[in-house]
């Protein structure tokens, strides 16, 4: 329900859900409640244009893609070609092979950049008659531990808006709004900074047979299909290096030695950045009746791509425990959102750190030093020659492990 308050200025409405952020997490939730017939607005601050193209994580794993047929989206919203399960370590050039579904009977994992499960979320919710809201500014919440908390913002054209609804879910990443209205105190940051740097590049080049994880003496590098003719590469730098750091003769030069490839194909490189590793997890991922999903509570190293499929994981709890609450008077799945989602949180950051570690550990020893160099040399030698870490390796990967 819509309509103006004439004495404050402002757009009065109400919504079962406040979604803030448009990224996978918030399209997500959305696309699950609309599914259950829960209505919600989501609001995003920067252009559907933008966000369509913002490009991240790459892999949609199986626990997510038996999450997404489980509430009958899988085929409307993902896109890219199914993960054959291979993926090659090369280690001082040679390679190592590991299946890393380890047999699971799930779903194949997918090969899904975040940008084409973005566009295809927005077009399936757009097509559900979706309340999806670009441009905001603004945004601000109160009330959050009442009955009825408020979100008001203020559109492109200067409108402002306030709407009242059950629960707010945060979904606005790491330096978004939702969660500095939390107060102070209430949150329990434990931080991590790995002391390693990445340049990330993605370039108009073939992808690998297999995603590509390398380790040798002059550090990490890692190559990705990003699409049929594209890829992600990934180089270990200084963790404050910077992107005109690396022009690209150097980062092709660097690509071929540490890949162990002096005939990789070169490509016209779109996008280059340099970012530091770290991690995050914020305990609790609930204030009141706001609910914080993905980016907005923890942050991942990249290894192991879990960030994104973490934040599909968060979606489908809250979105479940949102329906069982409208529909059965249940809230027993809010009580307990934030320690289901944390269990699993720290799964997931146990895995990327350990993974983390081994490949970065393993290379250049220059910062670890001889003895942590052997013992992540152990680590991998153990994945590749025994049947039972091949096969714990493989249900971290895929996200079926049971946390």
């Amino acid at each position: 329900m819509t309509e103006a308050d004439s004495t404050s200025g402002e757009v009065a409405q109400s919504a079962t859900v406040v979604v803030i952020g448009a990224g996978p997490a918030g399209l997500t939730v959305a696309a699950l409640l609309r599914r259950c017939g829960i209505d919600c607005v989501v609001l995003e601050r920067r252009s559907r244009a933008y966000v369509a193209q913002r490009q991240r994580a790459g892999i949609v794993e199986s626990r997510a893609v038996a999450m997404f047929e489980s509430w009958g989206l899988a085929d409307l919203v993902l896109g890219g070609a199914p993960h054959d399960g291979i993926l090659e370590f090369r280690v001082d050039g040679e390679p190592h092979f590991v299946d890393d579904t380890g047999g699971a009977e799930g779903p194949p994992a997918r090969l899904c950049p975040q940008q084409v499960l973005v566009q295809k979320l927005t077009a399936t919710l757009l097509a559900d008659g979706a309340d999806l809201r670009y441009e905001t500014a603004d945004v601000s919440l109160y009330d959050l531990t009442g009955d009825g908390p408020t979100v008001r913002y203020r559109s492109a054209d200067g409108t402002r808006h306030a709407i009242t609804c059950a629960f707010v879910a945060g979904c606005d990443g790491d330096h978004g709004v939702t969660r500095s209205a939390v107060p102070d105190g209430v949150l329990t940051a434990h931080t991590l900074d790995h002391g390693i740097g990445w340049l990330t590049v993605l370039a108009d080049a073939p992808p690998p047979a297999h995603p590509l994880l390398a380790v040798g003496s002059e550090g990490f590098a890692a190559h990705f299909p990003r699409g049929p003719h594209s890829s992600r590469y990934y180089l270990q730098c200084p963790p404050d290096d910077r992107p005109d750091a690396w022009p690209d003769a150097r980062v092709w030069e660097a690509l071929r030695s540490r890949l162990a490839d002096p005939a990789l194909t070169a490509g016209e490189i779109t996008d280059r950045e340099t970012f530091r590793l770290r991690s995050l997890v914020h305990d609790p991922m609930q204030y009141g009746r706001l609910f914080l999903v993905g980016d907005a509570a923890h942050i991942l190293s990249p290894m192991g791509g879990k960030g994104m499929n973490l934040a599909l994981y968060d979606a489908d709890l809250f979105a479940r425990a949102v329906r069982d609450h409208v529909r059965d008077d249940d809230d027993s799945g809010l009580r307990t959102y934030s320690r289901r989602c944390l269990r699993r949180v720290w799964s997931d950051q146990e895995f990327s750190h350990w993974l983390t570690r081994t490949v970065h550990d393993a290379g250049d020893d220059t910062g670890s030093g001889p003895f942590l160099r052997h013992l992540a040399r152990a680590r991998l030698d153990r994945l590749f020659t025994s049947p039972t870490a091949a096969r714990s390796f493989a249900e971290l990967m895929t996200g079926l492990d049971p946390a």
